[in-house]
């Protein structure tokens, strides 16, 4: 059995867990989520605390648990203190500002690249050079951040690009230019 599947969960006093067959609903104080757990695993709520348990012996339901546990766990997570990603905009002239909830970005193309967020994401923009993207769903947060990325990934030369904030960028050396004769 999974190390990880085996742990409770911890349910804070403002969280509602309602399950409705393969269905879990977490709501709490940052939002509510609803996902689908695999036929072959259960959710137990008592006690304050959350159980992961196989629903028959088959082996597909022991992989599954380690997952599942960690999927509700997340969602927890998510409506109690929800999740963040930041990123960072390095080059010349490159910079983002928010127009209503519409992000708009200069990354060195004739145009303005613009990206409207999922209505439960929140974006926020304290420097022209840094993206905060902040909601209750730690995979819609990481795809949001994933796409805005993918407007302009960081080059291997200099290192310009939208990178996430810590990100360390390999450079590469470059040409090293003709020989002298």
């Amino acid at each position: 059995m999974s190390r990880i599947g085996r742990m409770p969960i911890k349910i804070p006093p403002d969280v509602k867990i309602t399950i409705e067959g393969n269905t879990v609903r977490v709501e709490g104080p940052k939002g509510r989520l609803e996902r689908e757990i695999p036929a072959n695993t259960k959710l137990v709520v008592e006690n304050g605390r959350a159980v992961i348990e196989k629903a028959g012996e088959e082996k597909p339901g022991t992989a599954m648990l380690g997952l599942t546990r960690t999927l509700v766990a997340n969602m927890v997570d998510g409506v109690t203190k929800g999740f963040q990603r930041n990123l960072e905009l390095t080059g010349v002239g490159y910079r983002a500002s928010l127009q209503g909830r519409k992000l708009v970005m200069t990354l060195g193309y004739s145009h303005p690249v613009e990206y409207e967020p999922p209505a439960d994401i929140e974006i926020e923009v304290p420097a022209v050079t840094r993206i905060i993207i902040r909601g209750a769903d730690k995979e819609k947060v990481g795809r949001v951040a994933a796409k805005i990325r993918s407007f302009r990934s960081p080059e291997p030369y200099k290192g310009k690009g939208v990178r996430y904030e810590g990100e360390k960028i390999r450079l590469k050396a470059g040409k090293a230019g003709l020989k002298k004769r």
